[in-house]
């Protein structure tokens, strides 16, 4: 059985994400967490305010989340029932990403799907200021789904690789599991002006190979350019469904992630973006 993760903030995206999670997983066994970390909506209303307003609207932020939390596990017993999939809920004092940081290891959590953009999310931030920190600092899997993304089984996914880091297996059996149920193609896209490889981007290619047995897997190549831009014109131009990159130190995706400003980030799938950690769990 599958541990999955989902943080709401109970907007329409964050909905449409839970949505798209109940239909790419509706074949496997899987146990749904939906949490709301509610320590900045807290720390907004009771700033500078005395101790008893705080804890009065501590408790009143509970009850409230918890009620909506259950109100949406039942619509979806009510309007999905799907016997292969359990639901719980989650109120956590605590940020969203050491909230789900802290689930993550508590439970062993497979992967992390969220929307790009909830209510509180600024919008000149390219995937969502939440989504950024997730992608940044938890370390499982976590797949974003764009704002107002209806499913549709992925076909066709993109894996974009410079093949110069070693891969997780467990990471790479998430992939390999979409693609068995899906029977999808992964495109391998190398960026480069040169078609020969390194001893170790070999062996690195070899794994991927290795790692994904039921995955209809080709490899790539297209000329260096804005990486972001070769990514999503190849995406574009070939129908792809998801979008999956590999986050590590010192890694495309990384520097990415980490530039003094997120506007300037080339990538902006309107498709659903996987990411898989090669961080330390």
């Amino acid at each position: 059985m599958k541990n999955i993760l989902i943080p709401t903030d109970f907007s329409t995206n964050a909905v449409n994400a839970i949505e798209f999670a109940l239909e790419l997983f509706k074949c496997e066994r899987v146990h749904f967490y939906f949490m709301y970390a509610y320590a900045d909506e807290l720390y907004e209303i009771s700033h500078d305010k005395e101790d008893d307003y705080f804890k009065q609207q501590k408790k009143k932020i509970i009850q409230v989340s918890n009620k909506k939390l259950s109100e949406l596990i039942s619509r979806i017993q009510r309007e999905k029932h799907n016997p292969k999939h359990q639901f719980e809920k989650i109120s956590v004092f605590e940020s969203l990403v050491d909230g789900v940081n802290d689930f993550v290891n508590k439970k062993d959590i497979d992967l992390v799907i969220m929307g790009t953009k909830g209510q509180t999310a600024d919008k000149k931030i390219t995937f969502g200021s939440h989504t950024v920190q997730v992608f940044k600092y938890v370390k499982c899997p976590v797949m974003a789904i764009p704002n107002n993304y209806e499913f549709v089984q992925p076909k066709k996914i993109l894996f974009p690789s410079d093949y110069m880091i070693p891969y997780k297996r467990r990471e790479l059996k998430l992939l390999d599991t979409i693609a068995y149920r899906f029977k999808s193609e992964v495109h391998s896209l190398y960026i480069s002006d040169f078609e020969d490889l390194s001893h170790r981007q070999t062996d690195n290619q070899l794994f991927l190979k290795g790692s994904l047995p039921n995955a209809r897997l080709s490899f790539n190549r297209t000329e260096v350019k804005n990486k972001g831009v070769a990514i999503m014109e190849y995406a574009n131009e070939n129908n792809m469904d998801l979008l999956v990159m590999v986050n590590s130190r010192h890694s495309f995706l990384e520097d990415l992630l980490y530039r003094s400003t997120v506007d300037q980030i080339a990538l902006n799938p309107v498709i659903p973006f996987l990411v898989l950690q090669n961080l330390p769990r």
